[in-house]
């Protein structure tokens, strides 16, 4: 595992050029297409997350009041305690998030690289790369979600909803790549998730 904790927010980035093609998988059938992307389905629930998360930090710095559905997970409108729940939802979607790519890293892909005789392995090696990073700003939201939790102070609200931003970022384009790369592996290989 790469140590990138001294990286700086804007410098952890996933090298998306250097993101390498899979191969085709000739023998894959419309059928396994379909049963390849239920991991864009997955990764929808988790976006949708996030998308929900976003919204309570545009509220937050808006300075306005939580619309009716968002009431359930701000239910105050003082800042401080705005800011201590928006702390809280962004650790649980990163216990939620790591969990996912642990179960990936684990399983899914090494079952995609044998399976397909090595011919993933560049892609594997990539998306566990990328996982590496997203890991790291994992660790750095959960620590700017409790430093807020702590102190709901704006300067730390400012981190939180910095490292969030670029979590949100980063996710989306690694399950873009993801999604794309494995969708006939993951149907052909796997059956499904």
């Amino acid at each position: 595992m790469t140590d990138l904790s001294t990286q700086s927010l804007d410098d952890l980035s996933l090298d998306e050029a250097a993101r390498p093609k899979a191969p085709l998988v000739p023998a894959a059938t419309d059928r396994h297409r379909r049963q390849g992307r239920q991991l864009a389905a997955i990764h929808r629930q988790y976006l949708m997350e996030m998308a929900q998360i976003g919204a309570v930090l545009a509220r937050i710095e808006a300075g306005d009041t939580p619309p009716e559905h968002l009431k359930k997970i701000v239910l105050s409108l003082d800042m401080a305690e705005n800011f201590q729940a928006f702390g809280s939802l962004c650790g649980r979607e990163c216990q939620i998030l790591k969990f996912h790519h642990d179960i990936e890293s684990a399983d899914m892909f090494p079952r995609i690289e044998a399976s397909g005789g090595g011919k993933f392995r560049e892609v594997v090696a990539k998306l566990k790369s990328e996982h590496e990073v997203v890991h790291e700003l994992i660790i750095r939201l959960g620590r700017a979600a409790e430093a807020l939790a702590e102190v709901p102070s704006d300067a730390n609200f400012v981190q939180a909803a910095a490292t969030f931003r670029k979590l949100e970022e980063v996710v989306r384009s690694h399950f873009g790549y993801e999604e794309t790369e494995l969708a006939e592996a993951i149907g052909y290989y796997l059956g499904s998730i």
